[in-house]
């Protein structure tokens, strides 16, 4: 008889079964959900404040602002001599088939595109600059683009008006040295273009500081990994801006662009202040010529009318810088 058959076999114990647990009772899942529902409604109530003040500071205007642009509301209306008229759409045919009404379009247009552009290009320009100067010099500049963003547009438009004025003027004083240039006398503002030329680089003034920080900001989230890397592969200086840099400033580019040119097209006060409370006509955007025909002309329905498709001018422009930021989000 050999050994295995002398050895007795092992006994294995019986296989276990896993039963799966149990689900927890439905009581628990109750205070689950209503924590998330708490959860949920801790931020529209924080918001709540803000919400109530933007609904009576901006609902009131807008509801009255389409209230009149359907009506006939003059001077009469206003002091109640006479109620108010509802004539439909009628307002609106008046301004759009008024061919000063589309001049007044295309002005706000070329306007707003030249100031977008100067901006945009000049405060990518002054950013790169900054990110290769030194730490104090960075600093002192920095100083300087928030001092001049914080200045009052009133007083910004008061100053551009003294240097660019015909008699005193230091701007036609310096031009004047340059050999064959005499503009000792000259009026800037004699002429549209001229003028608005002025108060463009005066609006381009106020807006680059923001756009110079705001992508000074950005740039400093570009790794520099990938810039050496670039250089590496051959990239020149404009290969790696336009490779490397832009594509990753490309959000923060599309969202300046858009404010730039929402807050262009809206300008008022230095055109207003700076042709003295009565833009000439070949000054008029579509801010002051809304402004005009309300409180100039007592054309308060007019002027509403104006002021709605300016409002609805710019929700094409919003639309597409949501569009946009959809379209980089589904990107990334």
């Amino acid at each position: 008889m050999s050994a295995a058959d002398t050895t007795t076999p092992a006994k294995l114990p019986p296989p276990t079964r896993h039963t799966p647990p149990s689900p927890p009772p439905a009581s628990d899942a109750r205070p689950a959900r209503r924590t998330s529902r708490t959860t949920a409604a801790i931020p529209w109530a924080l918001l709540a404040p803000c919400l109530l003040i933007l609904a009576l500071v901006l609902g009131y205007p807008l509801v009255r602002l389409v209230t009149l642009s359907f009506q006939k509301f003059g001077q009469s209306q206003l002091w109640g001599f006479q109620p108010a008229e509802w004539v439909g759409f009628s307002n609106f045919g008046k301004v759009l088939g008024d061919s000063e009404f589309w001049d007044v379009v295309v002005r706000t247009v070329v306007f707003a595109v030249g100031c977008v552009v100067l901006t945009m290009v000049g405060g990518m320009l002054i950013a790169l600059l900054l990110q290769r100067v030194s730490g104090w010099l960075k600093t002192l500049i920095n100083i300087v683009l928030v001092a001049s963003w914080g200045m009052p547009i009133i007083v910004a438009t008061t100053v551009f008006k003294w240097l660019f004025d015909s008699d005193y003027g230091i701007v036609n004083a310096l031009l004047s040295k340059l050999p064959g240039v005499e503009l000792i006398g000259h009026n800037w503002f004699a002429s549209g273009p001229q003028g608005l030329a002025v108060i463009m680089l005066l609006v381009v003034w106020g807006a680059v500081p923001f756009v110079v920080i705001t992508l000074g900001a950005g740039l400093t989230q570009v790794p520099k990994e990938l810039e050496e890397a670039a250089r590496l592969d051959g990239a020149g200086a404009w290969g790696v801006f336009r490779y490397v840099t832009l594509p990753i400033l490309k959000p923060i580019i599309v969202m300046l662009t858009t404010l730039s040119v929402i807050w262009d097209m809206g300008v008022f006060p230095q055109v207003f202040v700076m042709r003295g409370g009565h833009p000439e006509a070949e000054f008029q955007l579509l801010t002051t010529y809304s402004y005009d025909r309300a409180f100039a002309v007592n054309d308060y329905a007019q002027g509403s009318a104006i002021a709605l498709l300016t409002v609805v001018l710019l929700l094409g422009v919003v639309a597409v810088y949501m569009r946009q930021m959809l379209k980089i989000g589904e990107v990334e």
